[in-house]
């Protein structure tokens, strides 16, 4: 949704776009390729992977390539502006909904909720986590934009809102 807004794609995606620029491999292969590299990332975070970790890997970078090719991309700003904002919201909502199933965190939020074990609120890490790979995106040059920016900065304290009213049970994090 955001990336077709062309306000500038949200963080990951930014990552994911530089990789594919640099590299030839489409958005979609390359977050499922991440996804399993980031596992590695869990070890020391001491995290453990569940079937929706699994399924998340699997299946985000398919549906990314699937959505990139039927969402249309408006020409009218409020029309951008509103997915690109409702782009935010749904992935927030999204997190907390399936985080809170307690089947396991996906591969790039398991780096937000080992920090979350280890004392460092939701928004913050989550936060961190988001301006590192928008930082590194652009370096490798994914496109920035002002929704860019709106998502690394507003995704945090939303799942951190969502979590815990959307948890079946307590999340484990």
């Amino acid at each position: 949704m955001q990336m077709n807004a062309n306000l500038g794609a949200p963080p990951w995606d930014v990552f994911h776009q530089g990789v594919s620029n640099q590299t030839g491999i489409t958005i979609g292969r390359v977050i499922v390729i991440t996804g399993f590299v980031l596992l590695f990332f869990w070890i020391p975070l001491k995290q453990k992977p569940g079937l929706g970790t699994i399924l998340n890997a699997l299946e985000i970078g398919l549906v990314a390539d699937i959505a990139l090719e039927i969402i249309p991309e408006p020409s009218n700003l409020f029309v951008r502006v509103a997915m690109a904002g409702g782009g935010i919201v749904v992935v927030a909502l999204g997190t907390g909904l399936y985080i809170g199933s307690a089947l396991g965190p996906g591969p790039r939020d398991g780096l937000m909720t080992g920090l979350a074990k280890r004392g460092i609120p939701i928004r913050v890490g989550r936060t961190a986590i988001e301006v590192a790979v928008l930082v590194t995106g652009f370096l490798l040059g994914g496109q920035v934009g002002i929704a860019t920016f709106a998502f690394a900065l507003g995704v945090g304290p939303l799942v951190q809102f969502f979590l815990p009213r959307l948890a079946m049970k307590k999340p484990t994090i």
